[in-house]
């Protein structure tokens, strides 16, 4: 009786380790992810609700990045979490009165890069506030050497920077200039 109980505890313990050990984790599909982080902002001469008024609406990055082909919502309702717009495909994953984030959908044919954005219009006094927008993503994948990485970056940054300074011009009435030509690649 005493074997057959041992051998009872010595089968249990055995099951109970094996339970014990945490799976092995999936593989990352990025297993070296350089996470990177744009913040730009820029004052404005308004309150944040007027800017937010007239900047973000969650097509109107159409306008102020001046995309030619425009930007329509494809799913859901413009500013409620869940719409898919046409630019980038983005989907709007958080919003605040003042602010919404958006990530871009994984694809079969490319590694995603878990990008996303933030904008956000943030009270400075009763009359002047700063548009914030951040940018994140994984640029391990971008090929060359650090100088190639830092290019790419820059050349996010410049053009979001435009993107910045255009909403600025539509926050306080003005009118936006032509589109700079297309920088290669």
């Amino acid at each position: 009786m005493k074997a057959v109980v041992f051998a009872a505890l010595a089968i249990f313990a055995a099951a109970g380790s094996a339970v014990a050990q945490p799976p092995t984790p999936p593989k990352m599909q990025t297993e070296a992810a350089n996470y990177v982080s744009i913040p730009m902002q820029i004052d404005v001469k308004k309150p944040a609700a007027e800017v937010w008024k007239r900047i973000g609406k969650y097509c109107d990055i159409a306008e102020w990045l001046q995309i030619a082909a425009g930007c329509q919502i494809t799913s859901g309702k413009d500013g409620e979490v869940g719409a898919v717009r046409t630019v980038g495909r983005e989907i709007l994953v958080g919003r605040t009165e003042l602010s919404y984030s958006y990530t871009q959908p994984v694809y079969e044919c490319r590694p995603y890069n878990l990008y996303h954005g933030t904008l956000e219009a943030r009270p400075l006094s009763a009359k002047t506030s700063r548009i914030v927008y951040t940018l994140m993503y994984d640029n391990s994948r971008v090929a060359g050497d650090d100088a190639a990485k830092a290019a790419e970056i820059q050349r996010r940054r410049t053009t979001f920077e435009r993107a910045l300074a255009n909403m600025k011009v539509l926050a306080e009435g003005g009118t936006l200039p032509p589109p700079p030509a297309p920088v290669a690649r």
